[in-house]
């Protein structure tokens, strides 16, 4: 089962970029607004793997929370791109993928690294 937590503002976001030190951060920016992100989001939560059932992975709708994405790419230096899900790790995004390249898998393999 996926845990989704929502991403909701830059202090929250700012906040995540700081716990990253001692944890990987998983993070899916979605626009509930389109169908390709709709359908990765649902593929995510048919394919998310058991052995991450306790990894939150914090939801950002970028529809109504626009300026934590600008904040993303603005402290990050990673391209918005809508669906995306990044991990961040040591204050740094280790990992992105964009579009059709969400994978579940991925994100396993990469997390469990």
């Amino acid at each position: 089962m996926l845990n989704w937590l929502n991403l909701t503002d830059t202090n929250q976001l700012n906040d995540l970029i700081e716990s990253s030190v001692n944890q990987k951060i998983i993070i899916f920016k979605h626009s509930t607004r389109c169908n390709i992100s709709i359908m990765l989001k649902e593929r995510l939560e048919r394919n998310w793997p058991i052995a991450l059932s306790d990894q939150v992975v914090y939801y950002l709708d970028l529809l109504n929370f626009r300026e934590v994405s600008n904040a993303i790419e603005t402290i990050l230096g990673i391209e918005h791109q809508s669906p995306q899900l990044l991990i961040i790790e040591n204050k740094k995004c280790t990992y992105f993928a964009n579009h059709n390249a969400i994978s579940a898998t991925e994100v396993l393999n990469f997390v469990a690294s």
